[in-house]
């Protein structure tokens, strides 16, 4: 299972991939790359978020096996997120993309779910877990404040049509309402 996940979890970008290939990027190649990988990151990162309410809801242990492979596509996905924009967007030109995280929230928000993000994955290895000992779940509590910053990047990236960056508000919401909720009952018993 953990092979066909993998290869699950690669789908949208060998799909990219072929779409370039075949010059089927839009007129606007590199947005349309930056917004797929946001997007990618941003799906996987709500699916990590979701696996533990699913498991206590469900009792099918089994799904916890993979989430640690969901939250590393994530980074992963949002390290193509950035380096697109920071190489192909901006061109390494960092005063251009220090005035952008300073002057443009969304971007503020993305750079500092991308900067969240960067030491759970970093520490996502057996060894760095048995390393960190307790402190490894205290920070992997940061993937909160990183959906939420994730969230909020898509939010106010949007200027149209908000349908889209709305549904993922409300599916983080009820992630986080049910991990509260089944928290608060597993604190009770």
């Amino acid at each position: 299972m953990k092979a066909l996940l993998f290869l699950v979890c690669l789908a949208p970008l060998l799909r990219l991939g072929w779409r370039a290939f075949h010059a089927a990027l839009g007129a606007n190649p590199v947005q349309t790359v930056q917004f797929q990988t946001g997007l990618w990151a941003l799906n996987l990162l709500l699916v990590t978020l979701a696996i533990t309410p699913l498991v206590k809801l469900t009792g099918k242990s089994a799904l916890n096996k993979y989430r640690r492979m969901l939250g590393v596509f994530s980074y992963f996905y949002a390290l193509l997120h950035f380096l697109t924009y920071l190489v192909l967007d901006k061109f390494f030109d960092f005063h251009e993309i220090w005035k952008d995280v300073a002057k443009r929230l969304w971007i503020t928000a993305g750079f500092s779910c991308f900067i969240l993000l960067t030491p759970l994955a970093l520490t996502s290895t057996d060894g760095m877990i048995r390393r960190l000992g307790k402190n490894w779940g205290l920070l992997h509590r940061l993937i909160y404040p990183a959906a939420i910053l994730g969230v909020v990047h898509f939010l106010w990236l949007v200027k149209k049509d908000r349908t889209a960056p709305l549904e993922y508000a409300a599916a983080l919401a009820v992630i986080l309402g049910a991990r509260f909720v089944l928290k608060a009952s597993d604190f009770r018993r």
